[in-house]
């Protein structure tokens, strides 16, 4: 099937992509690329038999860019009619980074009724703040260093934190300085706006709350090197969390584990939603 559009209560228009035929599965990208970052994953869940379903958030890729709407419950608002008018039923949801907490608000707001599966990869679920009550978290100045070096350098910024997504001085051997360059470009498409926004959105939500919510077979894959989203802070805790869930560790994986260790990567994700 072509790209398509589906329409958000407020008008805005999500562009997605749906290919093969089986049962569904919903990828939801990371911050600050779009569906792209998928192509690898797409292509191998395919041809294991699943139908597919890539969307850009609203604010990135190919998806309208409002000014407003940044926040998890819009967010999971936008996913959910996504399902709704493409009559899904018996959707796996698949997160990464970011996109872990709309798999995760879409739960917690919505339940399981229509799901069948959730995988969280690298996300930043549950609470990627430090808080009184969070002493895991990350303290707060980084995220709002990250808005100053979006804010003073919005190209250049992604110049550098591409390399450090995918940790790139241990995985020069498993990725390419051009697909460096081509994620700077897809995530230069975003709004800066939604850009900056989102930060405060997947650096200061809350999901516990929404971790208890989760009552379906939920697998967690994380790379043990993953400088972005560190492992202890986020996937080992969610695991701790989620009743029955999977953790798969990937060893000497970076955050970007879907560029640098695409196979590893697959072959748990097919594995897991066979």
């Amino acid at each position: 099937m072509p790209y398509t559009s589906c329409t958000a209560k407020d008008d805005i228009a999500l562009y997605y992509g749906d290919y093969g035929t089986g049962d569904p599965v919903i990828l939801i990208h990371g911050w600050p690329l779009s569906h792209r970052m998928w192509d690898d994953q797409i292509s191998a869940l395919v041809a294991a038999g699943h139908r597919v379903i890539a969307y850009d958030r609203r604010g990135f890729g190919q998806s309208d860019k409002p000014w407003n709407g940044y926040n998890y419950d819009t967010l999971a608002a936008d996913l959910k009619r996504l399902i709704d008018q493409l009559k899904l039923d018996n959707v796996s949801l698949v997160g990464f980074s970011m996109g872990g907490g709309e798999v995760a608000r879409y739960i917690g707001n919505y339940g399981t009724d229509k799901i069948a599966k959730a995988v969280l990869i690298g996300s930043v679920t549950p609470f990627m703040l430090k808080t009184d009550d969070n002493p895991e978290g990350v303290e707060g100045e980084v995220f709002d260093g990250m808005k100053d070096g979006i804010q003073d350098d919005f190209v250049g910024f992604f110049a550098g934190f591409g390399e450090y997504f995918v940790t790139y001085e241990n995985n020069k051997d498993r990725i390419s300085k051009d697909q460096l360059h081509f994620n700077q470009m897809v995530a230069a498409s975003a709004s800066k706006k939604a850009v900056l926004d989102c930060v405060d959105s997947f650096g200061r939500t809350d999901f516990r709350k929404d971790m208890a919510a989760f009552n379906i077979p939920t697998l967690i894959i994380h790379g043990d090197d993953d400088q972005t989203v560190p492992l202890e802070k986020s996937g080992q805790r969610a695991h701790e969390m989620i009743a029955g869930s999977q953790l798969d560790v990937i060893k000497g994986a970076p955050h970007g584990l879907n560029f640098t260790h695409t196979k590893e990567l697959n072959e748990s994700l097919t594995r897991f939603l066979k």
